[in-house]
């Protein structure tokens, strides 16, 4: 099959499968003899596994190693799972992150009038406070709101 049908039957889009093959992730795909690239089955499965791995949010680097225990028959699982084991914990930590991000936007747009006047308490603080500190003024007003 071709790049294009492969890419339908793979969920991975052409653009993506030569990024792919560049990065070396994939096997370069054979030619024919106009030069156009040819998938097997073999190629659409690796394709299909990255995409599976990708809608989970893996990183490349973590793709490639779990492309690599995956191929390997004589792997364990026990290294399977602490790839998972890891991304799970980045994954806990950017939630974590996003969590504190809403909860500062949250209370600076309680914060703000909303009203006609230029003033805006979310500017003011985007404008002079750091990450942390307004990270933490934004903790310290969810816990006076909560009283």
């Amino acid at each position: 099959m071709n790049i294009g049908q492969a890419a339908s039957a793979s969920g991975v889009s052409a653009k993506m499968i030569r990024y792919y093959e560049s990065i070396e992730l994939v096997k370069v795909a054979g030619r024919t003899e106009g030069g156009y690239r040819i998938y097997g089955q073999d190629d659409v499965s690796v394709l299909q596994f990255i995409h599976r791995a990708r809608t989970l949010g893996f990183p490349v680097e973590q793709i490639r190693r779990l492309l690599a225990l995956w191929q390997d028959q004589g792997r364990s699982s026990a290294e399977v799972k602490v790839v998972a084991a890891q991304h799970i914990a980045e994954l806990d930590a950017r939630i974590a992150e996003l969590v504190e991000m809403r909860d500062t936007l949250t209370t600076l747009a309680r914060q703000c009038a909303g009203d006609d006047r230029p003033s805006c308490p979310i500017l003011e603080e985007i404008g002079r406070a750091d990450v942390e500190k307004l990270s933490n003024r934004a903790a310290r007003g969810l816990k006076t709101a909560a009283s």
